[in-house]
């Protein structure tokens, strides 16, 4: 009966079209005090304990600022023992795989013409950013990419590296390093600019500083390389939904994984990758259904959005051209 009542609650929710000032919407986002942030801890150092990712970083340069909060990394670790629980905190991102994984295998066929009958995805390098326990890397590997995930939190790139190893298919795949994105781009070596695609599905909203990550994502792509990023949009409904109803109600993920003033709209992550080097080609909207677990398209990016951009070759940012644009713009303010 409860659940029931919930459900058509949460329903109600997804229809509603409500102005910003909306009187429930405006009591749900601002009548929780806002947190106060701990002071940005200055963080680098990739492990040394890498799983077939190369040497050790010692010829990496100090970086002055990084991308991880260090409040999220303790939170991520005391869950990382939990990835592969389907039944878990972990559920919702399991299930996100179905859209997920064809989202980004479909779109780098529409940018790489070869194919490969079993392994679509064989001969392309891929960067999986903040991969977890390797809940999206291990899928990627298995369509024939070469995937190195990387993740900061090193008792989840450990949970990772135990989980692939129980598939020998993937063992010439996949590998993994506990490793915070700038100080992958400051090593001294040839991965710079060595990926076909970078990955970041469901990090945008726990990073520390937008910018940076957008930069390091263009120095770690070739060009013509693929960005894809998932991650949800910051407007009321998202709040209702995303942290009120999704953590305190319906226990989906654990109570306190989201900062709703992290999130950010397709407009301006748009605007910070193309002042970055890269061309938006496509935003399409995601909506998660708690009652099924299960994931779906939809027009409206009020919610989660998945994003594909790619970065420009040197010519078309001097020549001012871009390459022909897939752009898809859809409701965004709820």
């Amino acid at each position: 009966m409860y659940f029931n009542k919930l459900h058509r609650l949460l329903t109600g929710l997804y229809s509603l079209k409500a102005v910003p000032d909306s009187g429930v919407l405006r009591g749900l986002s601002w009548t929780v005090a806002r947190r106060e942030r701990t002071v940005r801890r200055r963080r680098s150092g990739c492990s040394e304990r890498e799983h077939r990712a190369g040497p050790p970083l010692t010829g990496a340069r100090a970086v002055s600022q990084t991308t991880v909060d260090p409040d999220e990394v303790k939170r991520f670790q005391s869950l990382a023992s939990r990835w592969w629980d389907e039944h878990g905190e972990f559920a919702a991102l399991h299930s996100m795989n179905d859209l997920r994984v064809p989202f980004i295998r479909d779109n780098l066929l529409n940018v790489h013409r070869a194919r490969h009958p079993g392994k679509p995805l064989a001969g392309l390098n891929i960067l999986d950013v903040g991969c977890g326990g390797g809940l999206l890397t291990e899928p990627l590997g298995r369509l024939g990419a070469t995937v190195l995930g990387i993740d900061p939190v090193e008792d989840s790139i450990g949970t990772a590296r135990l989980h692939s190893s129980f598939d020998p298919d993937l063992r010439q795949h996949v590998s993994y390093s506990a490793c915070t994105l700038e100080d992958l781009c400051a090593r001294d070596e040839p991965e710079v600019a060595q990926f076909d695609a970078v990955v970041a599905s469901e990090v945008v909203e726990h990073l520390a500083d937008v910018e940076m990550f957008a930069s390091s994502c263009s120095q770690m792509l070739k060009p013509d390389g693929s960005l894809f990023i998932t991650t949800i949009n910051r407007t009321n409904l998202s709040y209702a939904l995303g942290i009120v109803a999704a953590e305190q109600l319906l226990r989906i993920v654990p109570s306190g994984t989201h900062d709703w003033e992290k999130f950010i709209s397709p407009v301006e992550l748009e605007r910070l990758l193309e002042s970055n080097g890269f061309s938006v080609q496509s935003v399409q909207g995601m909506l998660y259904n708690p009652v099924s677990g299960a994931w779906c398209w939809t027009n409206s990016t009020a919610i989660n959005y998945a994003l594909h951009a790619v970065k420009l070759s040197s010519g078309a940012r001097d020549s001012g051209s871009e390459p022909q644009e897939n752009t898809t713009h859809t409701s965004t303010s709820i």
